[in-house]
């Protein structure tokens, strides 16, 4: 008797719950850029022939100037997060996954879940803590998070308020990522919006 083995089922795509359009996604990405930027000399650094995070840095840049989404995006991301696991140390770790995730936030799904903020703020909680890791003088670090809340613009706060709130997580990224999201929910009530029917 041949038995065949039964493929696991496949599991439809969850229908989305907005509606993000290129423009919207571009602010996102925008955002995350301009955070992630700002640590990227203290990537190259302590690594300075690996290009990594400053090609999904470049990609994410192509993104929101204009070009299409593509594999670009996603490719550059995970060989930035990639660089980021073989950091040796926390400074070169996080502005690496700065890059990735600025990069993978052109990937923003429009689906009513709180993880999904990750995709907005994750690249400039870790860009938060980089200067939390090397602190300046000139910029105490209470004003860290205040420096990043300032890059938004109404748009990306706009888009935000169409996510559910996130926890607060166990590591300071996660911290960071929650602390961010409600700094940024203060900045101006949401604007009424219709769902996808």
């Amino acid at each position: 008797m041949n038995v065949q083995p039964v493929p696991p089922a496949r599991r439809e795509p969850h229908p989305p719950d907005f509606t993000l359009s290129s423009d919207e996604l571009r602010a996102v990405t925008s955002f995350a850029v301009a955070s992630a930027v700002q640590v990227l000399p203290l990537f190259e650094a302590h690594r300075l022939h690996d290009s990594r995070p400053r090609r999904a840095l470049e990609a994410a840049a192509a993104f929101v100037n204009g070009d299409r989404r593509s594999r670009a995006q996603r490719v550059t991301a995970s060989a930035a997060h990639r660089a980021a696991k073989e950091s040796a140390s926390p400074v070169p770790f996080h502005a690496a996954m700065a890059a990735g995730d600025a990069a993978a936030s052109a990937y923003l799904h429009p689906l009513a879940d709180a993880a999904q903020v990750n995709h907005i703020l994750r690249a400039s909680a870790h860009t938060v803590r980089v200067f939390e890791i090397c602190p300046s003088e000139d910029e105490p670090g209470a004003k860290l998070v205040e420096r990043i809340v300032n890059l938004a613009s109404p748009l990306l706060i706009d888009i935000l308020h169409r996510y559910p709130r996130i926890g607060g997580g166990k590591n300071r990224v996660s911290q960071l990522v929650h602390e961010l999201d409600g700094r940024l929910r203060d900045q101006s009530p949401p604007r009424p919006r219709r769902a996808i029917e």
